[in-house]
């Protein structure tokens, strides 16, 4: 049996918040979308902290690499803000892309750090000194989604065009390319394992692929619209995934059954609009997901039957 609470429910945005990310620091979230700022939260308040940076444009894209004291985040304009937490101030704007960056992503072996945009190219940045290293055309139409592999061997990118396409990151190679979606992907995330790579879509479709030799495994008609958002739990056998649909929905990892559907229309007290962005926080394991609401929502999820 899985419980399910809100323990709380965070305003303060004046607009829809399209990502949240982990701090590097216990106890902190920080938040951003189509506002003149990112936000930063307590989990243990919880509550609004501050506006940590003001941003020239929507924020679609925020990540706190484990490897550096930093926090970056791509705007709707296609630059990267990177807010230095040692000196408490954004030290570098980084530009490359003309149109938005949807994704950000490090590789901690590498000490690189990638840009994903609408431009269609993914470019690679040198996390000490954040030099743009090179970039690469990776299609036609926008990069909306990057996922690494554990072993920080394989990207995975998620494109507007209905594919997922696998580099090699050893040198940026092209594997193979995953064309089994209708529409455009949304979200993309590997197993903790390594040994599955899950694609969620614009045709509300979870696919999941083994990465031994990218078979297609399973198609889920998992939601009623598009997928924004695919979370594994840190710890335990199960993931998350959010929607356009103003669901959440919990899945076991061994057979992808569907465990739980938070939604208003199941008597939670859940988002009213799209949810575009879910998260785990790995302290106590709470789920944050925040919407076009303009709401952050913290989730208690109790796992009985382990």
């Amino acid at each position: 049996m899985i419980q399910i609470q809100n323990t709380a429910t965070l305003s303060g945005h004046q607009n829809p918040i399209y990502t949240v990310e982990n701090s590097q620091k216990k106890g902190i979230l920080f938040t951003a979308g189509n506002d003149k700022g990112v936000v930063e939260w307590s989990l243990e308040t919880p509550g609004f902290i501050k506006v940590l940076f003001p941003v020239s444009s929507s924020v679609y894209s925020l990540h706190s690499p484990a490897s550096a004291p930093l926090l970056l985040a791509g705007e709707r304009n296609g630059q990267v803000d990177v807010f230095n937490f040692q000196e408490q101030k954004v030290s570098s704007v980084l530009h490359f892309h003309k149109l938005p960056v949807f994704d950000i992503k490090s590789i901690a072996s590498k000490n690189e750090v990638l840009f994903s945009s609408e431009d269609g190219t993914v470019s690679v940045w040198d996390l000490t000194d954040l030099k743009m290293l090179y970039s690469f055309k990776v299609s036609d139409a926008t990069v909306r989604v990057i996922s690494i592999s554990p072993d920080e061997k394989t990207v995975a990118f998620g494109c507007k065009d209905n594919t997922v396409r696998l580099y090699d990151l050893k040198d940026y190679s092209l594997k193979c390319v995953l064309d089994q979606h209708t529409m455009p992907i949304s979200s993309l995330q590997f197993s903790p394992d390594g040994k599955q790579l899950l694609s969620g879509s614009r045709d509300a479709q979870l696919k999941v692929w083994s990465t031994a030799d990218y078979s297609l495994i399973q198609s889920i008609p998992a939601h009623l619209f598009s997928i924004y958002a695919i979370a594994f739990h840190p710890v335990l056998p199960y993931l998350a995934t959010a929607s356009r649909d103003k669901s959440i929905k919990i899945w076991d990892t061994e057979n992808f059954d569907l465990k739980k559907t938070i939604s208003i229309e199941k008597g939670y007290d859940c988002h009213r609009l799209s949810i575009n962005k879910i998260i785990w926080e790995p302290v106590n394991q709470r789920l944050i997901s925040v919407s076009d609401d303009k709401l952050l929502k913290i989730w208690e999820i109790g796992f009985d039957d382990l």
